[in-house]
């Protein structure tokens, strides 16, 4: 996961209405154009719902 910046992640999640589950996350990245390396981190996901872009940051990078 190294390879893919916070920031990158924050651009990719831009505009997402929180709490929000991993489908509407991966798909609001693909609207975002993300790369497709976020979009395949986000779909990923373990949990099904986040109520912040704080835990979604968590999950990705464990901090």
């Amino acid at each position: 996961m190294a390879e893919i910046r916070p920031t990158d992640v924050q651009k990719a999640l831009k505009g997402a209405s929180y709490p929000a589950d991993r489908e509407s996350l991966t798909n609001l990245a693909k609207k975002n154009k993300a790369d497709q390396k976020v979009v395949e981190e986000i779909s990923h996901l373990k949990r099904d719902r986040y109520e912040g872009p704080n835990e979604v940051q968590k999950e990705l990078y464990g901090s």
